[in-house]
């Protein structure tokens, strides 16, 4: 259920901008941190947080969060080109094709780019074989 006043479901991440309206709410307009976290519907502690970090950093954008580099973004020009030539290809056959170019990527980790880029490849089931009937004998 997304709030009314800040736009944003419960639990998820408060943006830039609700933390600069909440941080400007207590250092210009001198409300308390409290009624600041009552007014945007948030904790009092994320509003102490914000402005501390302002007051720190001098601005409220998250710290940039550890992880590795993409391998698979670098390639996205040479997956399109693959997909421009062949964009009725699964995610198997891309992977084969991307194979052969030497580029070695997971089925999740293409389907992820994919998705990502907004290219959603349809899931085949597979088919199923039809049983031969037995020579000499009842189906």
């Amino acid at each position: 259920m997304a709030n009314e006043l800040t736009g944003r479901r419960r639990g998820k991440p408060a943006g830039e901008e609700l933390r600069r309206r909440a941080v400007a709410a207590v250092l210009e307009k001198g409300m308390t941190g409290h009624a600041a976290a009552l007014h945007f519907e948030v904790s009092e502690r994320s509003v102490a947080r914000w402005i501390s970090r302002y007051r720190e950093r001098g601005h409220l954008r998250e710290a940039p969060r550890p992880g590795r580099p993409s391998r698979i973004e670098p390639e996205r020009e040479r997956i399109f080109a693959v997909l421009e030539r062949r964009p009725d290809l699964s995610i198997r056959a891309l992977q084969a094709a991307l194979a052969a170019r030497g580029l070695v990527f997971g089925t999740g980790s293409l389907q992820r780019f994919l998705t990502r880029h907004g290219l959603q490849r349809a899931r085949r089931l597979p088919r199923r074989r039809q049983r031969a009937p037995k020579a000499g004998g009842r189906n």
